[in-house]
């Protein structure tokens, strides 16, 4: 990875002027969803998939983007707090050389679950800073700590899992409440007009849905390195190379002695090329590599260079490993039917052998998306499918799984459901109104029995007598509805006052978990907390 950052640097040093200034936005589909208009307009060919978004003065996202955030507001005449509360941020300079700003974050909120009475609550403390250099150089870093109390799946979701969902380990260690922190911090640079260079520790989504099958920001950040390139006006080629961790994979040796100092490590690969066929319609190609950093007796085998190949489908031409590198390959499309309706789908090949070397492994996702319903402006709408057969995404190597820290790099359910999500978001003045409803069936593990669902596990290990369809074993269903009603104090980081609640029940012939909670809370940031699972 020194190498890498070296390599990074000398090409900052000896790149050109890069001919428009980039900012930099944190992925959250609550804030993005209100770019449809500009971002799926059949008047532009932008590239809508890969996620967080870069935009330049010259995007076509600029002037909406731009007033979603009021960087046009008239504050005269009134004070600093009025300021800082309302429209700026706690500290914003800038100069034509450069730009810097400052925010606190706050995110308290208090709950109640009444299906098993618990007061639930969120105290977190955060900053955000980022800014500019030039007009080529962008850094950004938003940093947390977290004590919470959750509903009752999430709680064993957090007990089992050992992780808050897509944010960080529990240093609780087991306790009611949850203690956590994390960190995402980047720097990039566009050394021209089309090529931008980012390196930190953050999340990629890729696709145009609200899941992704292919690579979503549910998982907790990841140590990367990202290489874009808009090559002409239809094409975006991206290289990933990322640094991820494994809990679960095995770390001791048939003496009982630990052959690392903490979690297993791996690298992943990730190429994706976008081509944007004409304004309406794009199709993209997609491959992922997962590999492990060193074999179950500790042997270290480092980053291995033919990583580095740019070409798309590449894979390691080194020596064959323990664990061989799990390749995974998918595509990702879109078509703009209407002036405001987007259709998008997305399909993914597992190319690991399947447990009984006779069923696929795949998953594939459809939907569509867009805004102004029935006219109203700023009505948007979303609705999509998603579904994934068995072992889709594990391993019989499970360091080399799809996962970062025990959770899903594509869809939080895994593999072996189907889902249904719909959301419908409107805003009016600083008022925001959402509703989401999702509805899935999976199939769970039983005692003893692995029929593929959870991702983590060995997949060629404790199988059932025959392998069936998606949804084999515990026949479960997932009902889950959310709303929130917001009112935007600051639109810089995101500053709201904010009522929610949502129902949900899990129900198998073993067991029915129902959960009805209300929230209230002062919140901050543009992080997505994920609770449909």
């Amino acid at each position: 990875m020194k190498k890498v950052f070296a390599c990074l640097l000398m090409v900052m040093f000896f790149a050109g002027i890069a001919n428009a200034q980039l900012q930099y936005q944190p992925y959250s589909y609550q804030f993005y969803q209100k770019l449809n208009t500009a971002v799926y307009s059949p008047s532009n060919d932008l590239h809508t998939s890969l996620k967080p978004y870069l935009i330049a003065d010259s995007s076509a996202i600029r002037p909406l983007y731009d007033s979603l955030l009021m960087n046009n507001v008239d504050t005269k005449g009134k004070n600093w707090l009025e300021r800082v509360l309302f429209y700026k941020h706690l500290v914003d300079i800038k100069t034509k050389d450069y730009t810097f700003y400052l925010d606190y974050l706050p995110d308290l909120q208090v709950g109640r679950e009444f299906s098993q009475p618990t007061t639930t609550f969120l105290n977190t403390r955060g900053y955000q800073l980022g800014g500019t250099i030039s007009s080529n150089f962008f850094f950004y870093t938003s940093g947390f700590e977290n004590q919470g109390r959750f509903a009752n799946y999430e709680t064993n979701y957090i007990n089992t899992v050992g992780m808050i969902p897509g944010e960080a380990y529990d240093k609780s260690y087991g306790k009611t409440t949850k203690d956590w922190s994390g960190v995402t911090s980047l720097i990039g640079y566009a050394p021209s007009k089309g090529i931008t260079i980012v390196l930190g520790e953050d999340k990629t989504f890729i696709g145009d849905g609200y899941r992704s099958v292919l690579l979503s920001d549910y998982a907790s950040a990841y140590p990367l390195l990202r290489f874009t390139a808009n090559l002409g006006t239809h094409v975006q080629y991206m290289a990933m190379w990322s640094y991820m961790e494994d809990q679960n994979a095995i770390k001791f040796n048939a003496y009982g002695n630990n052959q690392f100092d903490n979690n297993r490590r791996k690298w992943g690969v990730f190429h994706y090329i976008d081509w944007n066929i004409t304004n309406r319609a794009s199709i993209g190609f997609f491959n992922a590599l997962i590999a492990e950093e060193a074999n179950d007796q500790g042997q270290s085998h480092g980053f291995d260079v033919n990583y580095i190949d740019p070409v798309l489908f590449a894979s390691s031409l080194g020596p064959a490993k323990p664990a061989p590198d799990h390749t995974l390959i998918g595509f990702n499309g879109k078509y703009k039917v209407l002036d405001k309706t987007t259709v998008y789908g997305q399909l993914l090949f597992d190319q690991a052998s399947s447990p009984d070397n006779n069923s696929s492994r795949s998953a594939w996702q459809l939907g569509f998306r867009g805004s102004d319903l029935f006219t109203v402006s700023k009505l948007n709408y979303l609705f999509e499918y998603n579904t994934s057969k068995p072992y889709t995404y594990s391993n019989q190597y499970p360091i080399v799984n799809y996962a970062e820290l025990s959770e899903p790099l594509a869809d939080p359910l895994g593999a072996n459901y189907k889902e249904f999500v719909g959301i419908l978001n409107y805003s009016i003045g600083r008022f925001d109104l959402q509703g989401q409803l999702n509805y899935a069936k999976y199939g769970l593990n039983t005692v003893g029995v692995n029929y593929g669902k959870d991702i983590t596990l060995a997949d060629n290990v404790n199988l059932p007598p025959t392998i069936g369809t998606t949804g084999q074993g515990l026949a479960t269903s997932l009902k889950y509805a959310e709303g929130t009603v917001s009112y935007l104090l600051n639109p810089k980081y995101n500053l709201r006052i904010e009522v929610g609640g949502l129902v949900r029940q899990e129900l198998n012939s073993v067991s029915d978990t129902k959960t009805v909670l209300l929230t209230l809370g002062l919140r901050s940031t543009f992080r997505d907390l994920y609770h449909d699972f």
